[in-house]
């Protein structure tokens, strides 16, 4: 039982660093999941929905909470730092984790419950039958925790841990993720990434067996209608013959495709997700900026997913081309706001919160100039 309680205390530890680590460098994204999960209950249990919207509007400060303790408490474990009480956070909060996987599985309400932030993708199935795994290891924990050793390494640990994390989470979220995963990250071709890759598509087909009554499942189609008639079919492979980017689009004021003003030539895109809280945001920097590197071939432009953004900018002297893109889509592009995008033909060259603005220097360097 001893080796077993060891063995339980460093896989589930390890667990929770790596699933901590991958949300704490990107709490905005879990802070959108969260928010997903919150509207979904309001409008599930009406009789909360008051409980549930002030929790949606606090789910950037949540996320951060959130991913810390996942982090810290995984330290905790896997340095054996006072595991009575770990052991009960640990539990409460993996007992949490597998109720909301649930949720989305059985009610199919949340298709992504975020475990691992932008690293992995799970179904919600596989992420209620994941965590059902890591609560059989907690529970061992659990009821071994009285039996601990206390190690001598674990609050030094669990201390670098809590400054680390809360660090790392503050500065992702004042400026950019400390690890871009997302489809729009340096160095990613948005072109090449809307394109179908180059996978045959895995087709099931079902038929009724006309001879025996019986349902039929085959790879091919059966061509003899005479014994077997079709039924439905499913693709199984369906997430590995999608594009990886499907929701990318770019439309002016009147609704015209403008994908080209994006996507061709020497790009400067300041990427505006919401104009609220800019009022007092200054200006000035960035006009100078766009005034150097315009000289050189690049073009300035505006993307935003809001129609009034137009006033906003005409306020701020921002007179650069302004197109639109769906508010999902920014948000993925745009962790911060607002945020500078370098382009060259698709290619993402430089990504900038605007808490940091780039010299032009370093923008001609970027994109040899």
């Amino acid at each position: 039982m001893k080796i077993l309680a060891i063995f339980s205390r460093i896989v589930v530890g390890m667990y929770l660093m790596f699933s901590g680590f991958l949300k704490v460098v990107d709490p905005y994204g879990t802070a959108l999941k969260l928010k997903e999960y919150f509207e979904v209950f309001a409008m599930d249990i009406p009789v909360l929905e008051g409980l549930f919207i002030g929790l949606s509007e606090m789910s950037v400060t949540l996320s951060v909470l959130f991913c810390c303790m996942e982090l810290v408490v995984g330290v905790a474990l896997f340095f054996g730092f006072k595991l009575r009480y770990t052991a009960w956070v640990a539990l409460l909060m993996m007992t949490f984790f597998t109720f909301l996987t649930f949720y989305s599985a059985y009610f199919n309400r949340v298709t992504d419950c975020g475990c691992f932030g932008e690293f992995m993708k799970l179904k919600p199935w596989h992420s209620f039958w994941k965590n059902v795994v890591t609560m059989v290891f907690i529970l061992i924990i659990f009821f071994y925790r009285k039996k601990y050793q206390n190690m001598g390494a674990g609050t030094p640990a669990v201390l670098i841990a809590s400054i680390l994390s809360l660090g790392i989470g503050i500065y992702s979220l004042s400026y950019l993720p400390v690890i871009d995963m997302l489809p729009y990250a340096v160095g990613k071709s948005i072109p090449e990434q809307m394109k179908r890759p180059d996978v045959a598509p895995d087709i099931e087909y079902e038929f009724l067996d006309k001879t025996s009554g019986k349902t039929l499942k085959s790879k091919e189609y059966l061509m003899d209608t005479v014994r077997y008639t079709y039924q439905s079919s499913v693709v199984l492979n369906e997430d590995n013959i999608k594009p990886v980017i499907t929701d990318f689009s770019v439309v002016d004021t009147a609704g015209a495709d403008q994908m080209a003003e994006v996507l061709e030539g020497k790009v400067l895109a300041l990427l505006i997700k919401t104009t609220e809280d800019l009022e007092d945001l200054e200006f000035k920097k960035y006009r100078e900026l766009v005034s150097k590197v315009s000289k050189s071939q690049i073009k300035p432009i505006v993307l935003t997913s809001q129609t009034d953004a137009i006033a906003f900018l005409a306020e701020k002297k921002l007179s650069y081309p302004c197109y639109f893109v769906d508010e999902k889509v920014m948000k993925t592009m745009a962790r911060n706001n607002p945020i500078l995008l370098l382009l060259d033909n698709g290619t993402i060259l430089g990504k900038w919160s605007f808490n940091r603005l780039p010299s032009d220097s370093k923008i001609k360097k970027l994109i040899n100039i």
